[in-house]
């Protein structure tokens, strides 16, 4: 069945409930909205710029997450000009421990040209958005909705689940998404397109979460197909996750004095543009010394010592083992072609994705970085 007659198939709710519906989370979201440092407060608009980086950011990591580092950005850049002039290696160092290092890239490439091509002032419809580099149909729609006002429904993981809840929608995800769509359009109030989408944001990050829902304080409790049937902790449906094929590799850390070799990443690819110390290549099936022989040749280098362990990670599409070995180098001993040493004392400042941090903590019996 197709989205569009799954939507005409499933039964409608009472007119007076379904026009009622987007009142009610109106009336709820005005009492209880979440105060977050990108959100403008009742009554002022909502800035662009903050709108766009919170988004941004917001894309596969929590709320939690992302406020030390929105604050840091705004403090640095307080507007889309200042970002657009940095150079993207301080927007990376800025981002580090943020993951999924394509959004700060495309994050930069975005203020530029917003500031370059739109005299600083973001395009207010979702087809201009759609045209910044890094801003997909769900970004657009979010920056429209929220920061113009625009009636345009952008549907998150939390809005996902409320609708598929409150329609019990059988369909599995993603082919659900159309669907789940028009369903959610169905909640926009006639004014606040805003505050529409972020009622319902805040229902699902605050309510309708993920486990325990709180259902007896949803002000949409009543008119829920999935709380009449007692199912609403198996919505949204998901087909099974396919877990990539593990890949393994090995990580040298060479150290100079109190310094350590590092290169930059290339700029296209995985944690592109970002820093990291030589390693192998990660490769399914790949055995250590195979990985070993990809160890950088210095002159002068003690021998190289293994690290008893593993460093694990888990990348989106696949988990990573990395052995670490450690050597030492001689005073004075050049950086070979591409790589170069940085002060041990000045790492926190470097552009080290998590995984990095990770082999440098195992390799210098150093407790992890946190991210901020």
């Amino acid at each position: 069945m197709s989205p569009r007659s799954a939507l005409k198939a499933r039964p409608e709710p009472a007119p007076s409930k379904a026009t009622s519906r987007p009142n009610l989370l109106l009336a709820w979201y005005d009492r209880h909205r979440r105060r977050l440092p990108w959100r403008a407060a009742p009554g002022q608009a909502s800035d662009p710029y903050r709108v766009w980086l919170s988004e941004i950011m917001l894309q596969q990591t929590t709320v939690k997450a992302v406020g030390p580092y929105f604050e840091k950005f705004v403090a640095r850049w307080p507007d889309v000009a200042a970002l657009g002039s940095a150079s993207q290696d301080d927007v990376l160092r800025m981002w580090a421990g943020l993951g999924y290092y394509s959004r700060a890239r495309n994050l930069h490439a975005c203020a530029v040209a917003v500031t370059r091509a739109h005299g600083g002032i973001f395009p207010d419809t979702e087809e201009g958005l759609r045209a910044l580099p890094g801003i997909g149909p769900y970004t657009a729609a979010a920056i429209a909705a929220i920061a113009f006002d625009r009636r345009t429904m952008p549907v998150d993981g939390n809005i996902e689940r409320v609708v598929s809840r409150l329609f019990a929608v059988e369909e599995e995800l993603p082919q659900a998404k159309p669907l789940i769509q028009q369903l959610a359009a169905t909640l926009l109030a006639d004014s606040r397109a805003g505050d529409s989408a972020q009622a319902l944001m805040d229902l699902g990050a605050s309510i309708c979460t993920p486990k325990k829902p709180a259902c007896s304080l949803c002000p949409l409790n009543e008119d829920c197909i999935a709380r009449a049937q007692g199912t609403q902790e198996t919505f949204p449906r998901k087909a099974p996750k396919k877990s990539g094929t593990l890949r393994r590799g090995a990580a040298f850390v060479v150290t100079r004095d109190d310094e350590l070799l590092v290169r930059s990443r290339p700029e296209k690819g995985l944690l592109g543009g970002m820093t990291e110390v030589p390693g192998s290549d990660w490769l399914a099936g790949q055995d250590d010394a195979a990985a070993k022989r990809q160890a950088p040749a210095l002159k002068g280098l003690s021998r190289w010592q293994r690290k008893a362990g593993v460093v694990t990670h888990v990348f989106t599409h696949f988990p990573l083992e990395l052995v670490v070995y450690t050597a030492k180098a001689a005073a004075h001993t050049c950086a070979p072609e591409g790589m170069r040493w940085v002060p041990t004392a000045t790492l926190a400042g470097e552009a080290l994705p998590n995984v990095m941090r990770k082999v440098i903590a195992h390799a210098l019996d150093l407790p992890p970085r946190r991210s901020s």
